[in-house]
């Protein structure tokens, strides 16, 4: 009985470093944007300043059109999360209930392009959006997320679960195949959808590369970009940018707040039966 405490004990303690060490650089940063550039290297490990200097979060609004780096990168956000959840769910449907020669080998040869490494297709893709005349909009964003193997492979995973007997009931009861996936499907695989989008959001709201690449345009710019263009403008301002950056988070933080038991359950669900 003691041995099982004083183990229990020492695992908790464990798992309290290795989350004070995992969560520390994020304090560090809200930290130090409450700091003064005089300040924030001086005892840089004081993570509660003396005198908060709250005036910082103002100042980035004021010094850079932050609203508008927002409302950029909301936009494209919202967007690619919804365009990705519809491609990849009609596709990840087509791959696990529908019947066709050859099935298995084309999502085979599908989840291969999860091989190549991005650096290796950057340049095509460039060239495809330049001739689409996408560049220096938010489109090519938006579009670049749409092609998504590894959202089609988590969303087949989870719906090989669902019994075929559903869909066999339903076409025999006279609905379509479309209905099927609306009324049927797409109702049971809501942790995976959920899963699925917060990956999609966060990858599209902390996305610098290709905003860098495909964006040149101040008032285009997302707000990872906002903040590099912000350092340009406004040089080495330490506690802004943190400030700037803590500012960016906010929102990705709610989000995972209020949907973390399904971030959770679609996990556990698509890694342990898939």
């Amino acid at each position: 009985m003691t041995k099982t405490i004083i183990k229990n004990v020492c695992v908790y303690i464990l798992l309290l470093l290795v989350a004070f060490v995992t969560v520390l650089p994020f304090i560090w940063m809200v930290s130090a944007s409450l700091k003064t550039q005089a300040t924030i290297f001086q005892n840089s490990m004081q993570l509660i300043p003396k005198d908060p200097v709250w005036s910082n979060y103002g100042d980035v609004w004021r010094k850079v059109p932050f609203a508008t780096f927002y409302l950029n990168t909301i936009k494209i956000t919202i967007l690619s999360t919804v365009g990705t959840l519809i491609s990849a769910s009609l596709a990840a449907y087509a791959f696990a209930k529908l019947k066709f020669p050859g099935n298995d080998k084309l999502f085979l040869l599908f989840l291969a392009t999860m091989m190549i490494p991005g650096q290796a297709i950057m340049i095509p893709q460039f060239e495809i959006m330049k001739n689409l005349g996408l560049v220096n909009t938010h489109w090519a964003l938006i579009l670049l997320t749409l092609f998504n193997p590894y959202g089609v492979f988590l969303l087949r995973q989870f719906l090989l679960q669902l019994p075929d007997d559903l869909n066999e009931s339903a076409r025999i009861d006279g609905c379509s195949e479309f209905g099927i996936f609306m009324r049927i499907i797409m109702p049971l695989a809501k942790p995976a959808l959920v899963t699925l989008g917060i990956f999609t959001l966060l990858g599209s709201w902390n996305d610098f590369l290709n905003p860098l690449i495909y964006l040149s345009q101040e008032k285009l710019y997302t707000i990872q970009l906002g903040i590099r263009y912000f350092q340009q403008v406004n040089g080495a301002d330490y506690p802004l940018i943190m400030a700037a950056t803590t500012m960016s988070l906010i929102p990705m933080i709610i989000i995972y707040l209020f949907a973390q038991r399904y971030f959770i359950e679609g996990i556990a669900v698509t890694g342990t039966k898939g």
